[in-house]
């Protein structure tokens, strides 16, 4: 699905990491092709070709010339630790300065966080 607020080729190059983080993609298996994924977005192939060397820049993705863009192996590992990072960034800063201004306690905090997760294990997501 594509999100008009946000470049193409960030929409790529993360449908690719979702991929590989989910499973579907594997590590030394081979990526779709830039042609592939202009096909199935229905975008222009340099847009496809820019997510795709973003991946390459970052680690994630090797060419083997010749025959392809093959996941590289790593990538799972690279794309874990990278997607951690931003989740403290986004949420657990922002919680813990929260939580220093109503004078929690770490052990206050954690209570908490044990608290909502119980109730909301039965939940349906």
């Amino acid at each position: 699905m594509i999100d008009e607020g946000r470049p193409l080729f960030l929409q790529i190059a993360e449908s690719i990491e979702d991929a590989i983080l989910g499973g579907s993609l594997r590590e030394e298996e081979q990526a779709p092709s830039t042609n592939e994924l202009a096909a199935f977005h229905r975008i222009n192939p340099a847009t496809a070709a820019k997510g795709v060397a973003m991946l390459t820049d970052k680690g994630i993705l090797v060419k083997r010339r010749g025959i392809g863009m093959f996941v590289a192996p790593g990538a799972r590992g690279i794309l874990l630790a990278e997607r951690r990072t931003a989740f403290a960034d986004r949420y657990i800063d922002p919680l813990l300065a929260e939580a220093r201004a109503l004078g929690l306690t770490p052990s206050d905090l954690t209570a908490l966080l044990r608290e909502r997760a119980a109730s909301t294990e039965g939940s349906p997501a």
